[in-house]
Order: C-alpha cells, then structure tokens, then sequence
C-alpha cells in the first residue's frame, strides 16, 4: 500500500508563486520515480515534472524555467516550487509515484519511462489574472 498526500494548492495572482508538497508513505522506497502531473478543466491530465532516484530531472515544456522539482529522500517528501504563474497553470495537481513498469500514464526521466502507478488525490491550484 503506497500513499500520496499532497498538500500547498490555493489561489494567488499570475506572476506569483506556491510550493506544493507530497508527503509518500506505506510500501515506496527511494527507487522509485516521483513526479507531478495536473489537469485542468476540460482537459486531460499531462505529466508536469519528475525525478528519479538518482535524481535526474525532466521538466514539460509549458513549465520549463518556472517550476522547480526536488525532493526530501530522507523524509520521503516531493516540492514542486512554481513561480512567474500564468492563467494557464490552473489545474488539479497530482502527486505520482512509479517504477520502470507499464502503466496509463508515465513520465519519461533521464530516458527512461516510468509509469506512475501510484497517485495522490490531487490539489487545486488556480491562478487568476
């Protein structure tokens, strides 16, 4: 059994910043592949960042330069510190977690894919203008 808390979503202005958290516990260990997707409404969920455990680093294009990733491996805990928000970045933010195995959806770090198996039940960020 692995969970995903994810906590930091809110309201801010564009141009401002959050942090969001997840919190993994249960069954996940630091091999595994943690990342952050989001969707926003009336669209479909897309892979926003992840980290592997040697700690490569992919970012999506539409966040590439704003967002950044890291994660806590000795507490088990995955950031996402995004900045210079737009309109756009209006999505539920989920927390994922996976391994080099087949799943509905997966990121692909350091060229590698990792389907995320495991996800949190989302945060709502929303990003006015």
């Amino acid at each position: 059994q692995v969970e995903l808390m994810e906590s930091g979503g809110g309201s801010v202005q564009a141009g401002g910043s959050l942090t969001l958290s997840c919190v993994a516990s249960g069954s996940i260990d630091n091999s595994y592949t943690m990342g952050w997707f989001r969707q926003a409404p009336g669209k479909e969920r897309e892979g926003v960042a992840g980290i592997d455990s040697d700690g490569r680093i992919m970012y999506e294009a539409p966040v590439k330069g704003r967002f950044t990733i890291s994660k806590d491996y000795a507490q088990k805990i995955l950031y996402l510190k995004m900045n210079s928000l737009k309109p756009e970045d209006t999505a539920v933010y989920y927390c994922v977690a996976g391994g080099p195995r087949r799943a509905d959806m997966g990121l692909v770090v350091g060229g590698r894919y990792y389907g995320m198996e495991y996800w949190g039940k989302g945060t709502l960020v929303t990003v006015s203008s």
